[in-house]
């Protein structure tokens, strides 16, 4: 049976729960524009009944605020997590794609490839009309000079590109172990405050920030189950387990989390790559974490598609082992000397194993084509080892299916190859300006890039049918990085051939060399099926299109991360128009709990007073 004054405990539950909705308003009100927030709602129920002992049997007992909670649907931030990862990918491959662009602009604001190109072989027609003039000869020197500066620069410029990836790896790794520990964390101050009854708004509100910030560098999922109670499973604990994964691997579950750490390479996967490339593996197992693989997504594998992206073409076979410490390759992916990207000592993989090389030879057919690559390894095999590797498949790097850094690097040195060895191979016919043979130099070569020597490159078809190492005579040495004209040239301008050794009798302005030279620029084969004025245009071709695939699926996902973040704030956004009339409501309800009040102590105070007169 309800107390005399039991109106005014209902009256007042009603106060209090108006009380604890005016505030909730308030907070939602103060956070309109903290990043992050979830709008919060005060849960209300009617309080528990009681037994009246009369014929209705039982009487409500007021309202009770049974919580406090955000307001979140997972569905929409799984989806937005999903979104977010597609959205980092695209976002920085495009922001990277957009500098490599930039080097290969050549319009009228910058002196790019066909500039060069075309001012050196005006220099070269220049020359053929006055062979014998020293000016004109330096002029074309000079020239000559530029296109190989221009080349050294563009390789600079990407190499500084592929290291500036490498940098944003080892810091976007320690960001992604820098989240998972604050996720850890908040995992255990929740827990700590729900085991209490309490229900942890804002600390859920900062570990789904930082779940939102995760996804976009690596494909994200989170899962939150409740913790059984083994003695009474219907009775909840108020804590829950907390598992976050990247890339389907556990990353953080509950209060403990892995962590990934960058190691440096020891050896190059690519001839022009820089050094100190980084793998990314876990902490605590030393395991590799694929953050390049097809299957990924978000930032972290737009930095190793844009540094390591070989377009596919890294280079694979079948191993043959000769002996314990030398491996032969058959049925290579690269078969030819200017598309060659292998480094000159590395790691080859052989049946998902690594083994260290030191150098290498290949061999040639009659037509100049590599028929088999031979590797000395490092460590002796074993017997058992042998057996393994012996007839399986042998790759270096990873087939990384993007044009990044080492494609286009690939693709300058495979063209310069092609180029200097036709232009080199005029001119080893030819003579100087005083009738002595120029075969003792390359004009176009290359320098060693510690000791800056400079390579003597062989004849383009010098060594078809034999068997060749990777010497300073061979022109896989040639890259874009190194290549320069001869110094024997530059120093003195008298040593460039200007016309054949047979055409010594009819003088030294005799043209007919410099006209086979002029003719590499539109009338040969020199790269994909192109001549070399044709360079820039395959080039250009494969950043557009690369670009331009990257600037569209970019804009789609960040146009579906819009609409998904819209749901979203439908749900948990703070909306001030909707606080507005929450507040009017609450306001009005509290009245009319503070008006019951003061009406049910007017019935007591009459009750009391005509009590009190009564007796008297």
């Amino acid at each position: 049976m309800p107390s005399t004054f039991f109106g005014l405990t209902i009256a007042s539950s009603g106060l209090s729960a108006y009380q604890v909705a005016l505030n909730t308003s308030a907070n939602n009100i103060s956070n309109v524009q903290t990043k992050g927030y979830s709008k919060q709602q005060a849960n209300r129920v009617a309080s528990e009944s009681i037994r009246a002992y009369a014929k209705y049997g039982s009487m409500g007992t007021g309202v009770t605020t049974e919580s406090v909670k955000q307001l979140r649907n997972q569905y929409y931030d799984n989806k937005y997590w999903y979104n977010q990862s597609s959205v980092g990918l695209y976002e920085t491959k495009l922001n990277y794609l957009k500098q490599i662009e930039n080097y290969f602009i050549d319009d009228d604001s910058s002196k790019g490839f066909s500039t060069i190109l075309n001012t050196m072989f005006n220099d070269l027609d220049t020359l053929k009309n006055n062979a014998g003039d020293v000016n004109t000869r330096q002029q074309f020197i000079g020239s000559a000079q530029n296109f190989a500066t221009f080349f050294n620069s563009v390789a600079s410029g990407l190499g500084d590109i592929q290291n500036n990836a490498n940098e944003e790896i080892k810091s976007t790794v320690q960001n992604i172990n820098s989240i998972a520990e604050k996720i850890a964390s908040l995992n255990h101050q929740i827990n700590v405050i729900e085991i209490q009854g309490g229900y942890a708004n804002e600390l859920r509100d900062q570990r789904a920030l930082l779940i939102d910030e995760l996804s976009k560098i690596v494909p994200t999922e989170a899962e939150e189950l409740p913790v059984q109670n083994s003695n009474d499973p219907e009775l909840p604990t108020g804590a829950n387990y907390f598992t976050v994964k990247i890339g389907g691997q556990v990353l953080v579950d509950t209060y403990d989390y892995e962590t990934l750490k960058c190691v440096a390479r020891e050896n190059k996967v690519n001839q022009s790559d820089m050094d100190g490339l980084y793998d990314v593996k876990w902490e605590k197992t030393g395991n590799s974490f694929k953050a390049g693989a097809s299957s990924m997504s978000g930032t972290l594998k737009a930095l190793f598609d844009i540094r390591d992206g070989n377009n596919g073409e890294n280079f694979t076979g079948e191993a043959r082992v000769i002996d314990s410490k030398h491996v032969k390759v058959v049925s290579p992916s690269i078969t030819d000397i200017e598309a060659m990207t292998v480094p000159e000592s590395g790691t080859l993989t052989i049946y998902g194993k690594d083994y260290n090389y030191t150098n290498f030879t290949f061999e040639t057919d009659a037509n100049g084509k590599i028929t088999s690559y031979t590797f000395e390894l490092e460590d002796a095999l074993s017997q058992q080892q042998s057996n393994k590797v012996d007839g399986m498949q042998a790759s270096i790097g990873s087939s990384v299916d993007t044009m990044g850094v080492p494609y286009y690097m690939s693709q300058m040195n495979q063209f310069l190859r092609s180029f200097c060895s036709l232009f080199n191979d005029i001119m080893l016919k030819g003579q100087d300006l005083d009738g002595n043979a120029t075969d003792y130099y390359s004009f176009f070569t290359g320098a060693d890039q510690v000791t800056g020597e400079e390579y003597v490159l062989g004849k383009s078809d010098k060594n078809h049918g034999n068997t060749t190492d990777c010497g300073a005579s061979s022109y896989y040495k040639l890259t874009a990085s190194n290549i320069c004209v001869s110094s024997i040239c530059v120093k003195d301008s008298s040593k460039l051939a200007a016309q054949y050794k047979a055409d010594t009798e009819e003088g030294v302005d005799k043209y007919k060399l410099v006209e086979d030279l002029a003719k590499l620029k539109s009338d040969t084969v020199l790269f994909r099926a192109g001549n070399a004025s044709g360079f820039l245009k395959c080039m250009i071709s494969d950043i557009s299109i690369d670009t331009q695939q990257s600037t569209i699926f970019s804009n789609n996902y960040t146009n579906i991360q819009a609409a998904l973040e819209t749901q979203r704030m439908s749900v948990s956004g703070v909306d001030e128009d909707e606080e507005a009339l929450d507040l009017i409501k609450f306001q009005n309800a509290y009245n009319l709990s503070s008006k019951m009040i003061s009406v049910m102590a007017e019935v007591y105070d009459k009750l009391i007073e005509e009590d009190r007169k009564s007796v008297v």
